[in-house]
């Protein structure tokens, strides 16, 4: 987008709430947007209102959305900051994913990721942890994509299925999926990833690898794509 809508006080803020200008952050309101809903119906002491937008900071909207917001004021928005799915318009939440994959008797954990980057469209990528002796081959894939086209739909088929060491989880065991979403989106693991609340930080390297691996395919296609001079 060429500049900021007007009337609409909107930041791009690291996880400290710092404002950012030319890197990827979170997308926030600091004021009041003449569009903003006052509450959800049936919410009574809008709990539900409160947790949805201003949980992180009390007072200042979380759309839920990467940004990146430029010296010149221009704005590039890349799709989903939390571990929202949105595949072709529809919205799921990650756990739906898991509850068929993780019923098939090879599959000891997994983890998905969506990537809407640079308004590209929707790159899901699905790591998978198997138990010993188990090898991630092509009947195994499909069985996992049969899986999940029984339960879900066939939008919410994975683009690649990608064989894990380990799925990285906070000592609560919660999978990271937005840590690592935040790699692929070309965060540096410094600023994204805290390795001290993990609970096996050691596999944390292997994605950081791969993320950047990522980022530079991107990169190298982009400049593919850039029309010449």
């Amino acid at each position: 987008m060429q500049c900021r809508q007007l009337g609409s006080a909107t930041e791009s803020w690291d996880e400290n709430g710092r404002s950012l200008t030319d890197q990827v952050g979170d997308l926030f309101r600091t004021k009041p947007l003449p569009s903003m809903p006052l509450y959800f119906w049936g919410d009574a002491d809008n709990t539900r209102y409160l947790d949805s937008y201003f949980r992180e900071f009390p007072g200042v909207w979380r759309h839920g959305d990467w940004i990146t917001i430029g010296k010149d004021g221009s704005c590039v928005i890349y799709g989903r900051s939390d571990a929202t799915l949105n595949r072709s318009g529809l919205r799921m939440g990650t756990s739906e994913i898991y509850g068929p994959i993780e019923t098939l008797p090879e599959i000891l954990d997994s983890m998905v990721i969506d990537l809407e980057y640079l308004g590209r469209p929707s790159d899901m990528e699905l790591f998978v942890v198997l138990w010993g002796g188990v090898s991630l081959d092509a009947d195994l894939e499909d069985r996992i994509r049969q899986a999940i086209r029984a339960a879900l739909s066939l939008r919410f088929l994975p683009d690649r299925i990608t064989l894990a060491r380990a799925i990285p989880r906070t000592l609560s065991g919660k999978k990271q999926e937005v840590p690592i979403k935040k790699l692929y989106l070309g965060r540096s693991a410094q600023d994204t990833v805290n390795r001290e609340p993990m609970a096996n930080p050691e596999c944390l390297d292997w994605y950081v690898e791969r993320a950047q691996q990522y980022v530079r395919g991107l990169d190298a296609s982009t400049a593919r794509a850039a029309p010449r001079p």
